[in-house]
């Protein structure tokens, strides 16, 4: 009895799952060179005329005015990045760093000039450096993902960054200076106790940052094995 033969089977070749290796992140000084990083650049560069016409010439009205200028024109170089498509990694550090600096500083000047309650210019800078100090270290050492900042703490900073200037046009004696001393209560009560809420808000975020950074740094040392 005979039995039909079969086609002799060819094995297929084995072939390695392709593994997807996750991309490296953008380095810090990619895109370094931008029209938003450049405009965070004149902003800094305004300081020493802040100093300059509060401390040299004596023009608390100018140098407030110039301060309420760099505070109100602290969204435009987020905008552009965002709507130019011109974001970078050393943008996002460099910003907020900005912007810190100028507050602080601003502050820091005009205790020395005497135009702000000491105890509101100490609870804003110490809110300031505390929440900054924790951040900058969760970043560099714990290497923290970094996350944006909430509605509520943008919110806070624009009614401090009014209220500053507001106490130094309120010292002067140019005819409005009794409306801005008003208006800087007005911005700096709820400006202060926003700021140490989301303050106290970010403990959670800062967590969670720390935590995926952790996660993204063995996934890449995994990926370079």
């Amino acid at each position: 009895m005979t039995h039909p033969s079969h086609p002799a089977r060819t094995l297929a070749p084995v072939t390695a799952p392709d593994t997807e290796v996750e991309p490296a992140p953008p380095a810090i000084f990619d895109n370094l060179w931008t029209v938003p990083n450049l405009f965070t650049l004149i902003r800094l560069l305004c300081l020493p005329l802040f100093l300059y016409l509060l401390f040299v010439s004596e023009n608390r009205a100018g140098a407030a005015w110039l301060l309420a200028a760099l505070g109100s024109t602290d969204w435009v170089d987020g905008y552009i990045a965002r709507r130019f498509n011109q974001t970078s990694e050393f943008g996002k550090v460099f910003d907020p760093t900005v912007d810190r600096l100028l507050f602080i500083v601003s502050v820091t000047a005009i205790i020395i000039d005497g135009s702000i309650p000491i105890w509101f210019a100490i609870a804003v800078l110490a809110r300031e450096l505390l929440v900054g100090g924790v951040i900058a270290f969760a970043t560099l050492f714990l290497k923290m993902e970094r996350f944006g900042v909430t509605w509520l703490g943008k919110l806070a900073t624009f009614l401090l960054m009014g209220a500053v200037p507001s106490f130094l046009i309120g010292s002067t004696d140019v005819w409005e200076a009794p409306f801005f001393a008003v208006l800087a209560w007005v911005f700096g009560i709820p400006g202060l106790i926003l700021s140490y809420w989301t303050g106290i808000a970010y403990i959670p975020q800062v967590r969670r940052g720390i935590a995926l950074g952790k996660s993204r740094s063995k996934t890449l040392d995994l990926n370079t094995k």
